[in-house]
Parts: C-alpha cells; structure tokens; sequence
C-alpha cells in the first residue's frame, strides 16, 4: 500500500494505491470527497448510504494514479452532481471541485 501527496494545479490531495491480486485500489482524495476506480460502488452510496452525502466519482479501467485523474468519471455521487461533478468529468476536474 502507498499513500503519497501529489500536487494538482497548486493543491496538495492524496493519492492511495493498494495493490491486491489481479488488481490495484485507486484513489485520490481531498477532505470533501475523493475519486476511485471501478472498485467504488455508487449505486450503494447513493442508495442505501444517501445519509452520508458522500462526494465521490467512479472511474473504469484504470491501472495507476494518472490514469485516474486522466479519465473520465464513468459514475458519480448524488453529492457530486450537486457540486457540477457529472458523469464524464475527467478524474482531475472532479478533484479540483472537491478542493
């Protein structure tokens, strides 16, 4: 596992990657929220953890950390939407949002 700050346009987020068998766990976050790879569930945290309001965007096929800021989000949050996040925002856009 590695957590690492990483700079976007001036700003400081980390960045989380977990390597796991026939996989890595991706993500960048901010104190606000955070962006993740296909692992993420949105479904689930618009549904059945709505009350958390949890700021978040899913992005697919990704295997590293620029990938993830590089893509576009395939899904977002509720809460996300809400901050002009939509999907297809590129993962990077999202996170400048989020700060």
């Amino acid at each position: 596992m590695s957590l690492s700050p990483i700079e976007i346009e001036g700003q400081i987020v980390l960045a989380v990657e977990v390597r796991l068998p026939k996989t890595n766990l991706l993500v960048v976050t901010t104190e606000k929220g955070y962006i993740m790879c296909g692992a993420l569930d949105v479904a689930l945290l618009n549904e059945k953890l709505s009350d958390r309001k949890v700021i978040a965007g899913r992005a697919v096929g990704v295997r590293t950390i620029e990938e993830l800021l590089e893509a576009p989000l395939e899904s977002v949050t509720l809460e996300a939407e809400r901050l002009g996040i939509i999907a297809g925002t590129k993962g990077k856009d999202a996170i400048m949002k989020m700060l």
